[in-house]
Parts: C-alpha cells; sequence; structure tokens
C-alpha cells in the first residue's frame, strides 16, 4: 500500500502516526529495527475506522509492553499499533468481576484488585506485562496462570468487528491459547475472591520478594526466554540450561543472565542476530545434553 493513504488518514484522527518509528523504543530487549507507521489510537472509534480501511491491506502487529518480544532489526513493512491510556481503564462489578482494558498492565490490575478486597490476582503483580499481552501468550508465574481468572475476552477483528469470547469456548495450553493471532484484545473480565486487604498485600509482597531474589531487573532482558518442558521432565528450564551451557556464553552483547539462566540479556548493543545466535545455541546445547527440545516462551517476531 502507498504510505501516501497512511499520512492521509493521519492528517483526520486526534491519534498519533508516527512513520519509520524506531522500535527499539517499544520493548524491553531494546532491539529491533524501524516500523513503516506506528499507529496510537486515540479512541475505539478510531481503532475501529482504521481497521476497516486497511485491515486487509496492512500487515498488522499489536504491541503491548514489549516485554516478552524478539522483533528482527529489519525494516517491518506493516502497522505496528500500540494503544495507550483510552484503552487502560479498570472497573469493577458487584459481584467481584473486574473489568480491564488491553492495555492496562498486569501490576496495576492487582493493585487494583487490592484496594477493593478482591483476593485471587495477586500472581499478575510479579508479570511485567499488559492484559492484552497475558491474554495472547496466558502469561503466568508462581503456578497461576491468566486463564485461571479470565471470564471472557473482548476482541475486535481485523475487518472492524467486534467480538465477546467466554473462557470456557477458549482452548488454552501452556503459554497459549487457540485465538486467532489476528484479533486484537480489547479488554477482559476477571473474576476474583473476596479477601482480606491485608492477607492480599502479604501474599503480593512475598511473591515479590520471591522474583527479586530469582530474577534480573531494572536490565534490557525479555523475560523467561524458553518454556518449561513440563510434558518432559520435572526438571525447570532454567535447570537444564545450567547443566548444558557453559557459564560465561554469549554472542556479541547478548548473553545470558548470570542471577536467573533463563532470562537473557542485552547488555550494551545487542543485535537481533546476536539474540537469535544465543537462543539457537542454548537449544542446541540443552537438546545435546538432555534430548530435550526446548521452545521459546518469548515471541520472536521476524
Amino acid at each position: 500500500m502507498k504510505i501516501d493513504e497512511l499520512k492521509n488518514f493521519a492528517n483526520t484522527i486526534k491519534g498519533k502516526i508516527n512513520f519509520n518509528y524506531d522500535l527499539k523504543k517499544s520493548n524491553w530487549f531494546n532491539i529491533g529495527g524501524k516500523t513503516k507507521a506506528y499507529f496510537r489510537p486515540d479512541s475505539l472509534n478510531e481503532l475501529v475506522v482504521f481497521l476497516k480501511k486497511f485491515g486487509n491491506k496492512e500487515k498488522i502487529l499489536t504491541l503491548g509492553a514489549g516485554s516478552n518480544v524478539l522483533i528482527n532489526d529489519k525494516i517491518f513493512d506493516g502497522v505496528v499499533i500500540k494503544l495507550g491510556k483510552n484503552f487502560s481503564n479498570i472497573s469493577v462489578l458487584s459481584n467481584r468481576t473486574i473489568i480491564a482494558g488491553s492495555a492496562t498492565t498486569d501490576k496495576k490490575l492487582s493493585e487494583f484488585a487490592l484496594e477493593n478486597n478482591i483476593g485471587g490476582l495477586e500472581f499478575l503483580s510479579c508479570i511485567p506485562g499488559t492484559v492484552g499481552g497475558g491474554l495472547r501468550m496466558n502469561s503466568g508465574c508462581f503456578e497461576k496462570e491468566f486463564k485461571d481468572v479470565l471470564l471472557s475476552v473482548q476482541a475486535i477483528d481485523k475487518n472492524g468487528r467486534f467480538l465477546t469470547i467466554p473462557s470456557s469456548k477458549i482452548k488454552f495450553g501452556y503459554r497459549e491459547n487457540d485465538l486467532d493471532k489476528n484479533l486484537i484484545f480489547l479488554s477482559a473480565s476477571f473474576k476474583g475472591e473476596l479477601k482480606e486487604k491485608q492477607k492480599i498485600e502479604k501474599f503480593m509482597n512475598n511473591l515479590k520478594e520471591k522474583k527479586n531474589k530469582t530474577q534480573p531487573t531494572k536490565i534490557k532482558t525479555g523475560g523467561s526466554t524458553f518454556k518449561n518442558p513440563i510434558s518432559q521432565t520435572n526438571q525447570k528450564v532454567w535447570e537444564l540450561i545450567k547443566k548444558s551451557v557453559p557459564i560465561g556464553t554469549k554472542f556479541g552483547d547478548a548473553e545470558i543472565s548470570d542471577k536467573h539462566c533463563n532470562f537473557f540479556v542485552n547488555r550494551n548493543n545487542a543485535s537481533f542476530d546476536d539474540m537469535k545466535k544465543l537462543i539457537n545455541f542454548v537449544k542446541e546445547k540443552v537438546k545435546l545434553k538432555t534430548g530435550i527440545k526446548l521452545e521459546t516462551e518469548v515471541e520472536i517476531i521476524n
């Protein structure tokens, strides 16, 4: 599609479309090339109009917090959609159901539940992403996943049509589900339980303490690199990496965290190829040593 059509559309809306936008700014690895266009809709109506105009003409990628993606540093010849503050509203119903916009951070959702004496969502305080990203990959930690608290998903397809999907109609797996990859999530409904605020807060603090002791923070990382191979062994993936890969392994500025070896780090200015080489090297070494084939949890966007 000619860029002029997108530029003409940009002149008719309140939201922003940045052209030739550097995607390094939009993900935690701080790796990525430029995208033809980076669209931040101001309203749901703008998103609907955009999809009706361009949904079947453009390659579209929706980004959440960018906490679990590795983006190619070549040009992305399409439109990246980033939902902002107008898609992060959050409210509670009388039956302890919380409705959260897809741009709401998991941390904010857990804190909102805390303020409303709703338990069961404490684990979300340790997931560094958004509701939309968590839905996409059935995020989880400390033995709990999105599917365990999800009631329904509200989404829009590439033609601008709305859908509401009950969680009972979604087939969930470990860090996956069978939802159409072209859907853009708008919001989700979550079910909690009545619980004393003090107990919720204590539980959240315990989880955060566990996380901070074992996982690297305030560095350029994409979170857990590989899924735990739960169907093949009782060992955690970090244990498999530890026994299979030499300490200090790195490619360029891509290296394995010394705090948690399933966290890969961009130490300074790692390229996409550096990180891919590290990922592939670890996969090969683990397969050779243990016979187990690892699957990436980080979403690799080529």
